[in-house]
């Protein structure tokens, strides 16, 4: 299912506080390479050091009290 604008503004509105802005990055040499401007959102830089922080936490988030009783668990690979 896509998710509508109202979604993303809701999902946003839920992790804001725990979240903070990343930095949109270029790189000469990568730009170069690529005959082309490129953009690197580097989510990397989350206090956490996650790439996957916002919907992670977003996913905790949209919880219910009966799911969040039976907690959260991360696997990382």
């Amino acid at each position: 299912m896509k998710p509508t604008q109202a979604d993303i503004e809701a999902a946003h509105e839920r992790i804001k506080p725990y979240i903070h802005r990343t930095p949109v990055m270029t790189n000469a040499f990568i730009n170069d390479l690529c005959g082309a401007e490129v953009f690197f959102k580097a989510e990397n830089f989350q206090k956490i050091g996650a790439f996957k922080a916002r919907g992670g936490l977003n996913a905790a988030l949209s919880l219910g009290p009966e799911e969040i009783t039976k907690g959260i668990c991360s696997l990382c690979c």
